[in-house]
Parts: C-alpha cells; sequence; structure tokens
C-alpha cells in the first residue's frame, strides 16, 4: 500500500501555482472564496457592470458540476471559461493552468476566479492569485469565522454580503468584525449588498487601486 502525503500534493500544486503566476503577469488576480449561496456571483456580476468600461475582464467559474454560473456570468459580454471538478470541493493550480490555455491573458486587466462554494478545502490552495477574497453572507449567521478561521487568515479581504438582512437578522456584525481581525488584523472587511449595492463602491475602489498596483510592480520588476 502507498500513502501519499498531503503536504506533497500541496508542493505539488503549490509548483503549478507559480507558474500560473508568473503566466499571469501584470494581470491582477483575485480568488473568491465563500460557502454556496453567499453572493459570489451577484457581487461578480455588478463587479464587472461597474467596471468593464475601465478594465478588460476575465472569469474562471469553479462548480462542481453545472455552467449556471458561467452563463450568468458570459452575458456581460466578459470571456468566461467554466471548470467543473465533477464531485472535487476545491479548484487546484493545475485545474487553472488548463483554463488559462483558453484565455487570452495578454488582453486582460483582472481575471476573477469563482472558486467551488465550500469555505474549507479552496482555502489551502494557492491557484497563483494575486489575493483571496472571502466572502460572507449575513444569512449564514456571524459563527464562520470562528469555525472556519484558514479562510478568513488567507483572505486578504472579506466582504460581508447581503447587508440589506441585517434589520431582519440577530447577525452582530461588530462582532464578526472584530472576531476576522482578531484572525487577520491585515484584512479589508467590506459591507456590501449585491442586491441593492450598499458598501460596493468601497470594494470597486480596492480594486481600481490593486489594478494600479499590480502594474506598478510589474513595470519595475
Amino acid at each position: 500500500m502507498k500513502v501519499v502525503m498531503a503536504r506533497k500534493l500541496l508542493s505539488a500544486n503549490q509548483q503549478v501555482a507559480d507558474k500560473n503566476r508568473t503566466r499571469l503577469g501584470r494581470v491582477l488576480t483575485v480568488n473568491l472564496i465563500s460557502s454556496p449561496g453567499a453572493g459570489k456571483t451577484a457581487i461578480l456580476e455588478r463587479t464587472i457592470a461597474v467596471l468593464k468600461d475601465e478594465f478588460r475582464t476575465g472569469v474562471i467559474e469553479g462548480d462542481i458540476y453545472t455552467t449556471r454560473d458561467a452563463e450568468r456570468i458570459a452575458v456581460h459580454g466578459v470571456e468566461v471559461v467554466q471548470i467543473n471538478t465533477t464531485g472535487v470541493c476545491h479548484l487546484d493550480a493545475s485545474m487553472i493552468a488548463q483554463a488559462l490555455d483558453e484565455i487570452n491573458t495578454e488582453a486582460l486587466d483582472i481575471m476573477f476566479i469563482e472558486n467551488v462554494g465550500n469555505l474549507v478545502c479552496p482555502a489551502e490552495f494557492d491557484l497563483g492569485e494575486d489575493y483571496k477574497v472571502a466572502v460572507l453572507s449575513v444569512a449564514e449567521g456571524g459563527d464562520k469565522p470562528t469555525k472556519y478561521p484558514l479562510v478568513f487568515q488567507e483572505a486578504q479581504v472579506v466582504l460581508i454580503n447581503k447587508s440589506d438582512l441585517l434589520p431582519y437578522s440577530d447577525f452582530d456584525l461588530e462582532m464578526v468584525r472584530q472576531e476576522i481581525l482578531a484572525i487577520n488584523s491585515k484584512t479589508k472587511v467590506f459591507v456590501v449588498s449585491a442586491k441593492t449595492g450598499e458598501g460596493l463602491e468601497a470594494w470597486y475602489a480596492w480594486l481600481r487601486d490593486a489594478v494600479k498596483e499590480k502594474k506598478g510592480s510589474s513595470a519595475t520588476g
């Protein structure tokens, strides 16, 4: 019997992720992670609609079986590649490498990777992104940061989505914010609503700054 250690698997993934990062070059790459139904796709739709005249955008959609999210995104006129993991609970770097074969990255400013809905496995796998962005919805309850700390530890940005539901829930926004910052004091936390657009301007501003910073670092690197 042969035993393959997880450390070796992650090491192999890291090597491919580093190649992806080099391949993506000056393209700002954002890995969106959340549990199912937190609103990643809805946030992406609004973001693309607002920024499409400023930045050339591509999207890699990860899902277990369907293409529904990719179909929603494609309506906005951006290049989309669907990855169906057929049961695997996360994307890995080799999947992204294959998807990049289908995209002209030289024609892009931003690449969004919408990971499979899961707060556990995706946090462990570097895909070659610049930033991991976690999406937490008010409807999920406020216990997720303490129950699933790794994703919040790894995320440079946290979007607390569905803020329009705050008046109708017992979600303690300030407590959740403090718990996230206790896990990672450098995380940017934005309270947003993909339904109403509340708070999303701060997210858009962050993306604009990140694109500018990426282009600047690529030019001097």
